[in-house]
């Protein structure tokens, strides 16, 4: 019988090599139409965890982050779409074509997704990162899900963890 979903994970890294290595084990498990949403405050690590997602997707160069440029595309097994909403409000978020994004070919990963309107964050991946306050390198990953396919995505990643917890 198959277990039921569960839609909350917790996740620990203790330096950036490790939240590097918990993106690319999400980006393995990633495909079209994904939407990822970060959340966590200014040096959480959140463009950290995107560079590991980029290298797990073999884009053709490292995620930087797109704070300036807004969005940042590679290409790479799937486009990465890599989106930085912390200076955007809703009339920058239509000039850039964002809903045209979410639920596209590539796989869309949100920093500060918090700004984005609740009606373009429909089946997402949610990661809310935290700083540990005993030790500074230490980061807490708050995974929950909204929708079935996050849900599995969720599963899969819980399963991969506890199969590989610390590569």
């Amino acid at each position: 019988m198959a277990r039921p979903l569960q839609h909350a994970l917790r996740i620990s890294t203790s330096s950036p090599e490790q939240t590097r290595t918990l993106g690319r084990k999400l980006a393995h498990l990633l495909a079209p139409g994904d939407l990822v949403c970060l959340r966590g405050d200014l040096g959480a690590g959140k463009t950290t965890l995107v560079q590991g997602i980029a290298e797990g997707l073999e884009t053709d160069q490292p995620a930087t982050s797109p704070s300036f440029t807004l969005l940042h595309q590679h290409q790479g097994r799937l486009l990465l779409h890599h989106l930085d909403l912390y200076r955007l409000g809703p009339a920058d978020l239509a000039d850039i074509g964002v809903e045209d994004l979410i639920g596209g070919e590539g796989v869309v990963v949100v920093e500060w997704a918090e700004r984005l309107p609740p009606a373009l964050a429909g089946d997402r991946l949610d990661i809310a990162i935290e700083f540990d306050p005993a030790c500074d390198e230490v980061r807490h990953f708050h995974l929950s899900g909204r929708g079935a396919r996050a849900g599995l995505l969720l599963d899969q990643l819980r399963e991969e963890n506890d199969a590989h917890p610390g590569d």
